[in-house]
C-alpha cells in the first residue's frame, strides 16, 4: 500500500480534548481505481464519467485492502459508552464527508462493515446503504466431518462424498502447515501457484513473493496452509492459504500448477471445514462470491456497505439503483437460504 499502488493511506483519527490516545479511528485510503475491494462499483465509475464528464477517481475507501472479511470499519475505543460510541462514529463519518468535499473526491465508501455502522452512516451522515452476500460455514458442534455430513440431505451428502473421493483419488497427499512451520521453499512454490492462478483468472497478481514470506514471520500459527504434493515425485502442485482468528478460519487465496478434478473444492472448502471442526472454530468464511459454496454446506449471509456520493444528482441515481438492488438482494438471500443442502426435517 502507498506510492506506486492504487491504495494511498489516509487514516482517520479522532481525539477527545487533550488526550494523547485517539478514541476512534478508521482505515481510510485514497483510491485511484476499484481493484481489491470486492464491493463492485465499476459500473458507477463508467456512469459518473458519462453523466458528469469527470472521473470517478480518486475516491475515499474505508476498508481492509484485498480482504473481503466483514467486520468493524469504525474502530471505537472499548471504554466508550453507547452514546459516546455513536457520537465518535458520527464524527469519523463526518470527517470522511469533509475529506471528500475538500479533496474534490467523487465519493466515500465504507465496505464490509457491520450493519450498525451502515445504519449510523445512513441516518447521520447521508451515506447510501448497500446489501450484498457471502457464504459462510457454521459449526453446529460437529464432532468430525462425518457428523457434519449427517446434517445434510442424503443426496447432498452422497455428492460431497463423491467429490472428496474423486479429489483424493489423484496420486497426491494433502498437508496442513501452519505459518511457523512453513519453509521458504514452500512459500516460494506457493507464490508460483498463486501467481499462475491469478494471472489466469484476474490478469494481475497483487501480492508479491515477500508478502508470503512475511506471513510466517508476522503471524506464525495464525496462518494455515493446505498444501498438495504430487506423489511419488514429492512435488508441490496446489494449495490454499487461510488466516485463523479466534472464532473463524478465513479463506484467502488458492493457487495451482496442475489442474486436478475436484481438488479446489477439497482444499478450499472441505479441508477448511475439517480444520474448523478439529480446532473448535465457530465458522469458515471462504471469501467473496461463490454461489457453488451453498451445495457444500456454506450458508448465505448478508454483507453490508455504505456509500457517500458527492454530486447530489448522481447520488439520486445511485440511490434508486441501490434501492432496486436491495429489494432484489433481500429476496435473493431468502431464496438462497432455501437452497442449502441441510435436512429439512429429521430422518
Amino acid at each position: 500500500m502507498g506510492d506506486g499502488t492504487a491504495w494511498l493511506p489516509r487514516p482517520l483519527l479522532l481525539y477527545r480534548g487533550e488526550e494523547p490516545i485517539p478514541v476512534a479511528a478508521a482505515p481510510a485510503y485514497l483510491k485511484l481505481d476499484s481493484t481489491g475491494e470486492y464491493i463492485f462499483d465499476y459500473g458507477w465509475a463508467d456512469a459518473h464519467q458519462r453523466m458528469l464528464g469527470s472521473s470517478y477517481y480518486p475516491k475515499l475507501q474505508i476498508a481492509v485492502p484485498f480482504t473481503p472479511v466483514p467486520g468493524p470499519r469504525l474502530l471505537l475505543h472499548p471504554t466508550l459508552d453507547p452514546a459516546s460510541r455513536r457520537e465518535a462514529a458520527r464524527a469519523l463519518l463526518g470527517g470522511c464527508v469533509e475529506l471528500v468535499r475538500r479533496g474534490e473526491l467523487s465519493s466515500a465508501h465504507l465496505t464490509f462493515c457491520q450493519s450498525f455502522e451502515t445504519d449510523i452512516a445512513q441516518t447521520d451522515s447521508g451515506f447510501l446503504p448497500r446489501l450484498g452476500e457471502q457464504y459462510h460455514w457454521f459449526n453446529e458442534g460437529y464432532s468430525d466431518f462425518e457428523h457434519f455430513l449427517e446434517s445434510l440431505a442424503s443426496r447432498k451428502r452422497k455428492a460431497i462424498r463423491r467429490e472428496r473421493k474423486l479429489a483424493n483419488a489423484h496420486p497426491i497427499s494433502i498437508h496442513t502447515v501452519h505459518g511457523d512451520e512453513a519453509t521458504s521453499e514452500q512459500w516460494d512454490v506457493f507464490f508460483r501457484m498463486y501467481r499462475a492462478t491469478a494471472e489466469k483468472k484476474w490478469g494481475r497478481p497483487y501480492l508479491n513473493r515477500e508478502f508470503f514470506h512475511l506471513l510466517s514471520q508476522r503471524l506464525g500459527r495464525k496462518v494455515v496452509l493446505f498444501l498438495v504434493r504430487r506423489e511419488p515425485q514429492g512435488r508441490w502442485v496446489a494449495g490454499a492459504w487461510n488466516l485463523r482468528g479466534t472464532q473463524a478460519l478465513f479463506g484467502r487465496n488458492w493457487g495451482c500448477l496442475e489442474s486436478l478434478d475436484m481438488l479446489h473444492f477439497e482444499v478450499c472448502y472441505y479441508r477448511a471445514i475439517e480444520y474448523a471442526i478439529s480446532e473448535g472454530l465457530a465458522r469458515v468464511e471462504a471469501g467473496a462470491q461463490g454461489f457453488h459454496k451453498i451445495q457444500r454446506g456454506y450458508r448465505p449471509v448478508a454483507i453490508h456497505s455504505a456509500h457517500y456520493i458527492q454530486d447530489r444528482g448522481f447520488a439520486r441515481v445511485i440511490a434508486d439503483y441501490l434501492q432496486d438492488e436491495r429489494n432484489e438482494q433481500t429476496h435473493r438471500l431468502a431464496a438462497l437460504d432455501g437452497l442449502t443442502p441441510f435436512r429439512k426435517e429429521p430422518q
